[in-house]
């Protein structure tokens, strides 16, 4: 009988403290910025999703941390196939889109929400893969994002990598940096026309395809149509880094886009 009520005691016990944690609210740690400092509070954290909270955000989101010997960077962007079009309007380039551990979009919005900290300064780190086996890089410090009203204007520092400097332009006249985000339904380069050839193009988004911050229409442009091996040169509208692999155009196998705070 004794048992019986010591465990009727530890039952009462058991589930006054389960309904007790149902009551807390989730919590998300105040250091859990964002990946990078996921990484330097637990330096044997794998890669994957994780829950972020930037500074002054109400609402924590799932991001995609890297974790590299490096730092954690945060994946706004990742491409590797034609399952996931990136062919989208405004509304879906600022929320996001796709899987966060496939091809997706972080948004816009989210990736801005990190960079506006100005108590940080970030890096932006574009990794590139092209159909033979290749790979390069493409480093930018100082990288943040405008607000909405400013079109999410693009901003980067000094660059290093070996992919060259594709968003300043492989010619004079091209530079991305400064300029808002473009889509097919939000025109917002600097095309009024823009002449190329016997060619004029209003709206860089319509010929290259996807959304990017667009220029004259530049030289970096990595949400157009993805093309296999064997149908991927030639193509206006591709994924294209003319600085690495530019003439006619080239359009790579794999991109991805990621942040870490510094």
């Amino acid at each position: 009988m004794k048992s019986l009520v010591g465990y009727c005691g530890l039952l009462a016990f058991l589930l006054s403290i389960t309904a007790q944690a149902k009551k807390q609210p989730t919590r998300v740690s105040s250091q859990r910025t964002d990946c990078t400092q996921i990484k330097a509070l637990s330096p044997q954290a794998s890669s994957g999703v994780y829950v972020i909270q930037p500074p002054g955000v109400k609402t924590p989101f799932k991001a995609y941390c890297e974790m590299r010997p490096d730092g954690g960077w945060t994946v706004f962007q990742r491409r590797s196939g034609g399952a996931v079009s990136f062919t989208r309007k405004w509304a879906a380039y600022k929320g996001g889109f796709g899987n966060l551990t496939d091809d997706h979009w972080l948004g816009l919005k989210k990736v801005q929400s990190l960079t506006k900290n100005k108590i940080k300064k970030w890096t932006l780190r574009v990794d590139l893969w092209d159909h033979e086996g290749g790979t390069a890089f493409a480093e930018y410090r100082n990288f943040r994002l405008g607000s909405e009203k400013a079109a999410f204007k693009l901003h980067v520092g000094k660059y290093k990598g070996n992919a060259g400097d594709a968003i300043r332009g492989s010619y004079p006249g091209i530079d991305q940096n400064g300029f808002g985000f473009s889509t097919i339904d939000r025109d917002n380069d600097g095309c009024s026309p823009c002449i190329f050839g016997d060619i004029a193009e209003n709206d860089c988004s319509s010929a290259d395809g996807g959304g990017w911050w667009y220029s004259r229409c530049g030289s970096a442009s990595l949400h157009g149509e993805w093309h296999p091996a064997g149908n991927h040169i030639g193509w206006g509208s591709g994924l294209h880094w003319d600085t690495w692999k530019g003439r006619a155009p080239y359009s790579l196998k794999a991109t991805r886009m990621m942040i870490k705070s510094v």
